[in-house]
C-alpha cells in the first residue's frame, strides 16, 4: 500500500471514530451512574461482590469491543484481547462466585494496572494533539496507584472490594468521557481541513 493510500485510510478511520464521539459520551455517563449505584448499595456477602464484579467485567469487555470500531489496526488487537479477557473473567465470576472471591482483589488490581498503563501511554502519545491530555495521564496514574494498593494486605475486607469495583467504574467513566471529548475535538479539526 502506498503512503497516500495509507493516509486516506487513516483519515477514514479518524472520521468514522470522530463521528461516534457521542457513543463514548453515553458509555462514560453510564459508567459514572453505575459507580454511584455501587457506592450506595450494601454488599455483605461474598457472592454479591463476585456477581457485581462479574457484571462490571462483562460490561468492560463489551465496552472494549465498542472501542474496536474507532481504533486503528494495532489498537483494534489490543481492545479485542482486553474485551475477550474481561468477558471471560466476568463469566467465570458469575458462574463460580465463591471461588472468584479469593482472587478478586488480584483481578481488580490487574485490570487497574493494565488500564492505567494504557491510559498513561495514550496520554503521552496524544500529548501534542489534545490540550487536555494530562487528564488522561492523571486518571492512568491513579489507576496504577490503586492497583498497587490492592496488592497490599487489604484483601481480607470485603467492603474494600466493593470500593475497588466502584473505583474501576468511576475511572472507566472518566476515561470514556475524556475519549468522547477528544473525538469531538478531532471531528471539528477534521471538518476544518
Amino acid at each position: 500500500m502506498t503512503t497516500i493510500d495509507s493516509m486516506f485510510e487513516e483519515r477514514e478511520v479518524l472520521e468514522e471514530a470522530a463521528g461516534r464521539w457521542w457513543l463514548f459520551l453515553l458509555t462514560g455517563i453510564t459508567w459514572l451512574v453505575f459507580a454511584l449505584v455501587v457506592f450506595q448499595w450494601d454488599y455483605t456477602t461474598v457472592a454479591a461482590i463476585s456477581y457485581l464484579f462479574g457484571v462490571v467485567a462483562i460490561v468492560a469487555g463489551v465496552n472494549e469491543f465498542l472501542e474496536i470500531t474507532v481504533s486503528t489496526r494495532g489498537w483494534k488487537i489490543v481492545h479485542g484481547i482486553l474485551g475477550v479477557l474481561f468477558v471471560l473473567v466476568g463469566i467465570y465470576a458469575l458462574v463460580h462466585p465463591y471461588d472468584t472471591f479469593a482472587t478478586l482483589a488480584a483481578l481488580v488490581g490487574l485490570f487497574l494496572l493494565f488500564r492505567g498503563i494504557f491510559d498513561v501511554t495514550v496520554a503521552f502519545v496524544t500529548k501534542d494533539e489534545f490540550d487536555l491530555w494530562w487528564l488522561q495521564l492523571v486518571a492512568g496514574l491513579a489507576q496504577i496507584l490503586l492497583a498497587f494498593w490492592i496488592a497490599g494486605n487489604f484483601r481480607e475486607k470485603a467492603i474494600l472490594l466493593v470500593v475497588y469495583v466502584g473505583v474501576v467504574a468511576l475511572m472507566r467513566g472518566i476515561t470514556e468521557l475524556f475519549l468522547a471529548f477528544k473525538l469531538k475535538g478531532l471531528q471539528r479539526r477534521l471538518r476544518a481541513t
